[in-house]
């Protein structure tokens, strides 16, 4: 699809795990598997936004693409938006995905299924969701859960996201996945808004768009992908995508 494109925020200052996204998975840097699972959903080029010349260099070097960013953005969805400005300054790209650069284990096709509910033109901004299957998970404020209405097969809209367990009741409770589809003008409304009250409660900066009254939908996965930010979780990915050298 010619009218997506691919953004991977990257970047070297980590509290928990500093040069995340060079660090070695059987025997790949974990930028390079990232954007690699990106290249195989094939809806569209990838690109790596960062403010590192070691992480571009080790990109290209893979063969890949990427593009230099400032260093003082406190998100990224700020760093792609400068990014998609120098690189696609003809507007060509429609759609764009921020994709997190530290999901090496994310399935394409779950990438390729982020894009679906922009189908619909009333749907600003598409995510993921997955069924919260461990029960562990329903209370920990370490999983973002969405909170949504049904709009058809594996689709929810979202109400809420929270870190809290909700809704109450019976039922299913869904795991986010922080991985946003953006029409074009949805990425530039949403990081020309300032910070939302519940943003900064909850620390969920999706929550701004939510408040400002753009609509997010989120196509429902299998399965969660392992997110990378503790030295246990890069040792899980090694063992899920064997042990490099």
């Amino acid at each position: 699809m010619a009218d997506v494109l691919i953004l991977i925020p990257a970047r070297m200052a980590s509290t928990r795990l500093p040069g995340k996204p060079l660090l070695d998975i059987a025997g790949q840097p974990m930028i390079v598997h990232v954007m690699r699972r990106a290249q195989a959903a094939r809806v569209g080029e990838v690109v790596v936004a960062t403010d590192s010349e070691v992480i571009a260099a080790c990109v290209e070097k893979a063969d890949g693409r990427a593009v230099m960013t400032r260093a003082d953005h406190v998100s990224g969805s700020y760093r792609i938006f400068e990014a998609l400005e120098v690189i696609d300054p003809q507007r060509r790209s429609s759609i764009i995905i921020n994709m997190q650069a530290d999901l090496p284990t994310i399935a394409p096709a779950d990438v390729a299924a982020a894009i679906a509910p922009l189908a619909d033109p009333a749907v600003d901004i598409a995510t993921l969701a997955a069924e919260i299957t461990r029960e562990e998970e329903r209370s920990d404020p370490n999983v973002v859960k969405l909170v949504g209405t049904p709009v058809g097969k594996d689709r929810l809209r979202a109400l809420y996201f929270t870190r809290a367990t909700a809704p109450a009741g019976e039922g299913p409770l869904y795991h986010h996945i922080g991985l946003y589809a953006f029409r074009r003008a949805a990425l530039a409304r949403f990081v020309a808004l300032s910070p939302s009250p519940l943003e900064q409660r909850e620390k969920l900066e999706q929550l701004r768009a939510l408040e400002a009254g753009m609509r997010i939908d989120a196509s429902i996965v299998a399965s969660v992908p392992l997110g990378v930010d503790t030295p246990a979780d890069l040792e899980r990915a090694r063992e899920i995508l064997g042990r490099g050298p």
